[in-house]
């Protein structure tokens, strides 16, 4: 192997919670494993009942680099990331959707402030002027309004608290204590990272090709409300109490 085309000294945990995802998950565990790092791929089944287990086991044997890790029941997202986070092994670990709105090519992106030492966590935002999917304006600004209110509570400046790709350093995020089961790890996260003296977050853009509810999407008003009230629960009055 040439230096020009060696793989990076480093080894990168991408952490994939997946749940009922059969049309997609063969296509985006190939995105990843296409980028040019060591990459150990931490797929998380969150109980499919959609015939995404039979596939994920074909994944695992074809590719020496996926690990699946199969939950009993569903769960939530927040609770199979925890036990992603809790198994990986690499020296950077970013969170990946098993759908195919987040592009796995734009990892060099997210890790460069990691690489250059100017950051421990890097978020990846949709809204920091890359292309992007036309979808629902009401979700749009759900998510905006969201992350102004975490933004109010933690005094970050972040444009897109709610992105699936958050990158970190290893040590920072399994040195969290995370609770949330569902769609509230983006905002607890968010909150307990903030919270943590010295460390340096990043904001990058990145490009997003959402999907429609008929196409699968996942996250409702309910999360939205569920948000509003990790947000308060995990920064406002953990800073009140502080």
């Amino acid at each position: 192997m040439t230096a020009s085309n060696a793989r990076p000294a480093f080894k990168l945990s991408v952490v994939m919670p997946c749940y009922n995802e059969q049309a997609t998950i063969t296509a985006i565990v190939a995105q990843v494993l296409a980028q040019p790092f060591d990459i150990e791929l931490l797929i998380i089944d969150d109980g499919s009942k959609d015939g995404t287990r039979a596939i994920l086991a074909e994944l695992a044997n074809q590719y020496q680099q996926v690990r699946v890790l199969l939950q009993e029941r569903n769960q939530g997202k927040g609770a199979a990331l925890r036990r992603g986070f809790q198994e990986a092994t690499g020296d950077y670990v970013v969170v990946q959707d098993a759908d195919l709105e987040y592009d796995p090519s734009e990892y060099r992106r997210l890790l460069q402030p990691i690489l250059e030492d100017r950051a421990d966590v890097v978020y990846g935002s949709r809204f920091a002027g890359e292309s992007h999917r036309v979808l629902y304006f009401w979700h749009s600004v759900g998510n905006k309004a969201l992350t102004l209110l975490s933004n109010v509570a933690t005094n970050l400046n972040l444009t897109d608290m709610e992105t699936c790709y958050k990158m970190f350093r290893r040590q920072v995020i399994q040195g969290l204590v995370l609770q949330e089961d569902r769609f509230g790890f983006e905002p607890e996260v968010t909150a307990k990272l903030a919270a943590q003296r010295g460390l340096r977050i990043y904001e990058v853009p990145i490009s997003y090709n959402g999907r429609t509810y008929d196409e699968g999407k996942k996250i409702g008003i309910k999360d939205g409300v569920r948000a509003v009230y990790v947000i308060s629960k995990y920064a406002i009055l953990t800073r009140l109490l502080a």
